[in-house]
This record gives structure tokens, C-alpha cells and sequence, in this order.
């Protein structure tokens, strides 16, 4: 991989007197999907919260191509080129999926607070380029609120692309869906990050999503972490099988025969 453009270090976080997150570091690539997996408790979305500014760090650093972005608002993170993706797809159901992303190239522009101006007028043929990197632009002109659940996901994709993010945060990015739409979308991630310099950070409950898509992978356990390498690396690592399934069982060839919840 090249240059770190993610370097996380010290990261720590506490709630009374749990240590939720406890000197966690590690860097991602431009290009490179990172995957943050871990047991229930393990501090993923803290850690996934504190990269983004919804909580504030007690400590470390997170430095996105040399800027710090601990003590920023997530408004300020996302103008330095952080974009997010989120559990439950976030769209505007009553608008139209070519409006969806018009209204986020609204926002990418600075012109949501100017009232007069329409997304149904503003960029629409970037918008459909956008829509045609996912694989919807045949669908643009249906209401998001008739899609199916894949696609909706597709097209919150599309909206956070319309940021030209350096760096896309995929909180959960195939819950809800049927594995075949996991493969597509994860796929279609992939090929987009790889395409275009964006580094990815994502965190998965579907262990079959992490150890086929995932470049890396970091595994957390009570706040720490216990192990990160590659999919094969972090497979065949002792600790990561006795925190997922207690001694004596492994990780398959194809990744695990079970899916660990986040």
C-alpha cells in the first residue's frame, strides 16, 4: 500500500470508569478497505465515532493526511474530505434517487440554506454520473422511497460520493441486505475505492463481507487491540479465535461458519 492517508494513535476513550477504547492505533492506505471488527462491548462504534467527531477523544491522535481531525465538529471532518455511509440508509424517500444525490452535491456546493435553489435543478448530469457508478442511473427518476433495500443502500453510496471524499466511514455497510446483495455492494465499493484513491474504513458484523472484501483487517476486544494483518493473518491469529469462539475452533478457508454480532 502507499503513504498512510489515516494514521490513528493513542486513541482512547473512557465512560466513568470503563475504558471503552485503550490505546488503539493503525493507519489505512488510499485504496485500501480496512475492516474494524470485534465482539459486542469491543469499542467499535467509539472508535468509529471518535475518528468521525460525534464523541470527543480523551486521548491519541487521528491525522487525516496530515491534519488532525480530533477536536473538529463532524461538520469540519466532513469539509476536510470524510464522508459516511451509516447502519440504516439515510434518504430521502419522498424525493427522487436523482434528487437525493442532487441534494448532496447541494450541500457538497454550499447551497442548502439558498431556498430558491432546487435539486431537481442543480447538476443533475453529475448526479447521473454518480448514479451510473453504483449502477442506478436507470433509476433515477423513481421516488427512493420505491426502491428495495439494496439499492437504497446503492444510492446513499452514490450520495457520499458526491462529497469526492478521501475518506468513506461504512458504519454496518451490508446490514439489512440478502448476501447476494452484500456481494454486489461490497464489490462495487471495492472496485470504487480502488478506482479512486479512497481509503475505507468499515466495520461488519457478516464475517463472510470482512474476509472477502476486507484488504485488512483490525480486531478489537475490550477496548484493545488484540490483532490486525491481513484476512488470512488475522484468521489464523490464536487470540482472535479464542475472543470469537473459544479455543479449539478456527476460522474456515472461506472465513467463519457464523456471522459475529457487532
Amino acid at each position: 500500500m502507499s503513504t498512510s492517508l489515516l494514521i490513528v494513535s493513542g486513541l482512547g476513550k473512557s465512560f466513568g470508569g470503563v475504558r471503552a477504547v485503550d490505546d488503539v492505533g493503525f493507519e489505512l492506505a488510499a485504496g485500501e478497505l480496512l475492516a474494524l471488527i470485534g465482539p459486542n462491548g469491543a469499542g467499535k462504534s467509539t472508535t468509529f465515532n471518535m475518528i468521525n467527531g460525534q464523541l470527543p477523544a480523551d486521548a491519541g491522535s487521528v491525522r487525516l493526511g496530515g491534519a488532525e481531525l480530533l477536536g473538529r465538529r463532524p461538520r469540519d471532518i466532513w469539509r476536510l474530505g470524510v464522508g459516511r455511509t451509516f447502519q440504516i440508509a439515510e434518504t430521502f424517500a419522498s424525493l427522487t434517487v436523482s434528487e437525493n444525490v442532487q441534494m448532496a452535491l447541494l450541500s457538497h456546493d454550499g447551497l442548502l440554506a439558498s431556498l430558491w435553489r432546487r435539486a431537481t435543478r442543480h447538476r443533475r448530469a453529475d448526479a447521473l454520473e454518480l448514479l451510473a457508478q453504483v449502477g442506478m442511473d436507470a433509476q433515477a427518476d423513481r421516488p427512493a422511497g420505491e426502491l428495495a433495500y439494496g439499492d437504497v443502500k446503492r444510492v446513499e453510496l452514490a450520495m457520499a460520493l458526491a462529497h469526492a471524499p478521501r475518506l468513506l466511514l461504512m458504519d454496518e455497510p451490508t446490514a439489512g441486505m440478502a448476501p447476494g446483495e452484500r456481494n454486489a455492494l461490497m464489490s462495487l465499493t471495492r472496485d470504487l475505492a480502488t478506482r479512486r484513491g479512497i481509503g475505507v474504513l468499515f466495520t461488519e458484523h457478516s464475517m463472510d463481507v470482512v474476509f472477502t472484501y476486507a484488504h485488512r483487517v483490525i480486531v478489537l476486544a475490550r477496548g484493545r487491540l488484540i490483532a490486525q494483518g491481513t484476512p488470512d493473518e488475522v484468521r489464523a491469529h490464536p487470540q482472535v479465535r479464542e475472543v470469537y469462539f473459544g479455543s479449539g475452533r478456527t476460522f474456515g478457508a472461506a472465513g467463519p461458519a457464523v456471522e459475529v454480532a457487532s
